[in-house]
């Protein structure tokens, strides 16, 4: 069970949670079927170019249309999960058996500024487990002292040395939730899919002290903390130089991977990416959680709870930060506050919502200049509806999201247990990677109304445009984080 499912469990008693399902589940016939929305720029769409086996034939796609067709017609869900509070809630008490084996690698940081090591860990084929040694990192140099997550050990020396390919296979780099790691099942419920044949290759980027990781140096993570993907990317474009590179990212993570998409832009060597539940404004989604009984006391109490965790089992190092202060971490209980009392001052902001203005990937989003799609749900209680781009993603070719009208958070049970957002997901990476030729850039039907872009409207009755024509950078940031190159 995941750090967030064990908090919340403990928060949200499960006798409660039970009645809740059972008297609420004779309601059920409310809301039989979820709806299904597509939101993304109708007026400037972007063209994709269809592989071929016939020599000189160019057969070409819309994003749009790539995404309807991944997407299921219908949305059914569990109708006794018939809203986001009790989809999130279930994955306290479903415990699916989604085996994904992983094999991790230590990279310490290239850039001064965000020096330190993390993790990357890259599902491999099952395999027995090691006894415990140097591959479970018995030293425990790297790891927390209970030791690695399930189904995870180290690579040896020589696994490394013949790491590198030049295999053509598709790989989707994967972004974590908040406190999470490879472990969680959501994420598993991707990849499993995926590399089960051994079609897909994929890695997932540990943010920094999290998933049993060791911290080396006071840095951990924050919501714009892009640092450590730039340079697993990079790394991987390096060793697995023929293989495209996709990208996923999962609650905050998508929001993290959003920020780096954004701040990559054209030179962005991505293929394409999906964005999941992500809180894109994180500001809006703080003061949603903070204005409801069940926000407040459970979902933020909850990821409050998990950080200060994560927070404890890194307090030797963290502590070393002369601008921390320990006991005021310690006496925290909502979210919103361990991110005043720790992200504030270990990165500058003077409050939290300026953390979570200049953190959020909305305006980021404008910058992206690849394929992606994101997925959301309208009663997420912790990616809230009012802070989704709704408008945003109409000024971009280059994105398109999906809402349901029900799902949770990263929750989306089917009857069975199986997840619905899966289908969507996978669909469209297997569309991307094996139908659209990405060696072939897609084209925007008009560049003129690309964002950023000022239109003149000349005409009968008009001067001429002399007026002033501010650029508008959406990644620029009010906190400079001097990202290496």
């Amino acid at each position: 069970m995941s750090d967030f499912a064990s908090a919340l469990l403990s928060s949200f008693p499960v006798s409660l949670l039970v009645s809740g399902l059972l008297a609420m589940g004779l309601l059920s016939w409310v809301r039989p079927s979820g709806r299904i929305s597509f939101f993304y720029a109708k007026d400037n769409k972007l063209v994709l170019t269809k592989k071929s086996s016939k020599p000189g034939a160019l057969e070409q796609t819309s994003l749009i249309d790539i995404c309807r067709d991944a997407t299921p017609d219908t949305c059914h869900l569990n109708p006794l999960l018939f809203n986001g509070h009790l989809q999130t809630m279930y994955t306290v008490l479903k415990h699916d058996n989604v085996p994904v084996y992983y094999k991790r690698k230590i990279f310490e940081a290239d850039s001064p500024m965000f020096s330190g090591t993390y993790a990357i860990d890259f599902a491999v084929q099952p395999y027995n487990m090691p006894p415990e040694g140097e591959l479970t990192d018995q030293a425990r140099k790297y790891t927390q002292p209970s030791g690695l997550p399930p189904r995870t050990s180290l690579y040896s020396e020589e696994e490394l040395s013949s790491i590198s390919s030049d295999d053509t296979k598709p790989m989707l780099v994967v972004l974590h939730g908040l406190s999470g790691g490879s472990h969680e099942v959501y994420l598993r419920h991707i990849l499993s899919p995926l590399v089960a044949d051994g079609a897909w290759e994929a890695c997932v980027v540990t943010s920094r002290g999290c998933a049993q990781t060791k911290i080396s140096t006071g840095v951990l993570y924050n919501a714009r903390a892009t640092w450590d993907v730039r340079q697993s990317v990079k790394w991987l474009r390096k060793t697995f130089p023929n293989r495209p590179l996709f990208g996923i990212g999962f609650s905050l993570g998508a929001n993290i991977l959003a920020n780096y998409l954004g701040e990559e832009g054209d030179d962005c060597q991505l293929k394409a990416a999906v964005l999941c539940a992500s809180p894109w404004n994180l500001d809006v989604s703080s003061v949603h959680l903070q204005s409801s009984w069940i926000g407040k006391e459970v979902y933020s109490k909850t990821m409050g709870s998990s950080m200060k965790r994560l927070f404890e089992a890194h307090v030797d190092e963290v502590s070393k930060n002369p601008r921390i202060d320990v006991e005021a971490i310690r006496a925290i209980t909502y979210l919103h506050e361990f991110d005043r009392e720790l992200q504030c001052p270990t990165w500058g902001y003077p409050t939290e919502g300026a953390y979570y203005r200049d953190a959020a990937s909305t305006d980021a989003m404008l910058s992206i200049r690849i394929p992606f799609f994101t997925i959301q749900a309208e009663d997420d209680p912790i990616a809230s509806r009012d802070a989704l781009p709704f408008h945003e993603m109409t000024q971009t070719p280059y994105g398109v999201m999906l809402t349901t009208s029900w799902g949770g958070h990263l929750g989306w049970f089917e009857l069975g247990g199986s997840r619905w957002f899966v289908k969507p997901v996978t669909n469209f990476l297997n569309k991307m990677a094996h139908e659209i030729d990405t060696q072939i850039p897609g084209v925007v039907e008009h560049l003129e109304r690309l964002p950023g872009r000022i239109a003149s409207h000349a005409g009968l009755g008009k001067d001429a445009d002399m007026a002033p024509k501010p650029e508008f950078h959406p990644v620029n940031r009010k906190l400079d984080m001097k990202l290496p190159k």
